[in-house]
C-alpha cells in the first residue's frame, strides 16, 4: 500500500463532497490500490450510485478492476431528486432504490468481506434505514465509502429526503475513524 491509501486500510473512513468533487474517483484508485496488494479476494463493492451523466458516475466508469473483486451491483438505480418531478415521485424512486438495495446489503451481511467498499451510500439513506448501514460498518475491519454532501441536489420537492439523507449521515460520521471531505 502506499501513501494515502495506507491509512484507509483496518479503518472506518466516509469520503463526502458535492457532486462531481472526485468521491467516486478516489474510492476507485482505492480499489486499484487494494487489488495491485494483492488482497483483491477480501474486497466487496457495494455500488449504490446512479449511472446518469453528471451526477452519480459507478465505479465501474473509471477502473476495470471491479470484475477482480466482488461487485455487487442492482440492475437499476434512480436519482430521485433529478428525475423525480413531484414529492411522490420521488418517494417512490427513493423507495424503489431501497428495495434494489437492500439485496445487496443483506447478501454482504450473510458473507462478509474483511474490506468492503461502497459507492453512493446516501442513495440507501433516502429511505432505507441506516441501522442497515451501521451494520455493514461494523461487521467489516475496513469500511470505505462515498456519500453525498453539498447543496447542488438541496431541492427535494418537499418529499423529506434530504433532510433524512443529512441526519443519518451525520449519525455515521460518528461511527467511523476519519470523514475525508473533497471539493
Amino acid at each position: 500500500m502506499s501513501g494515502l491509501f495506507e491509512r484507509f486500510i483496518g479503518r472506518k473512513i466516509i469520503i463526502v463532497g458535492e457532486i462531481g468533487s472526485g468521491k467516486t474517483l478516489l474510492l476507485s484508485r482505492f480499489l486499484d490500490q487494494l487489488v495491485r496488494s494483492g488482497l483483491k479476494d477480501k474486497v466487496t463493492v457495494i455500488e449504490m450510485a446512479p449511472n446518469m451523466g453528471e451526477v452519480g458516475g459507478t465505479i465501474e466508469n473509471y477502473t476495470r478492476n471491479v470484475s477482480s473483486v466482488r461487485y455487487l451491483k442492482p440492475w437499476k438505480i434512480i436519482p430521485p431528486r433529478m428525475m423525480g418531478e413531484s414529492r411522490e415521485e420521488v418517494l417512490k424512486y427513493a423507495r424503489l432504490n431501497v428495495l434494489a438495495l437492500k439485496p445487496l446489503i443483506e447478501e454482504y451481511l450473510r458473507n462478509p468481506t474483511e474490506i468492503l467498499l461502497i459507492n453512493d451510500l446516501t442513495i440507501y439513506l433516502h429511505a432505507g434505514d441506516v441501522e442497515d448501514i451501521i451494520q455493514l460498518i461494523n461487521i467489516s475491519k475496513t469500511f470505505t465509502a462515498t456519500a453525498y454532501e453539498g447543496k447542488r441536489l438541496a431541492d427535494d420537492k418537499g418529499s423529506g429526503i434530504t433532510d433524512r439523507e443529512r441526519e443519518s449521515l451525520n449519525r455515521l460520521k460518528g461511527l467511523v475513524d476519519e470523514v475525508l471531505t473533497l471539493g
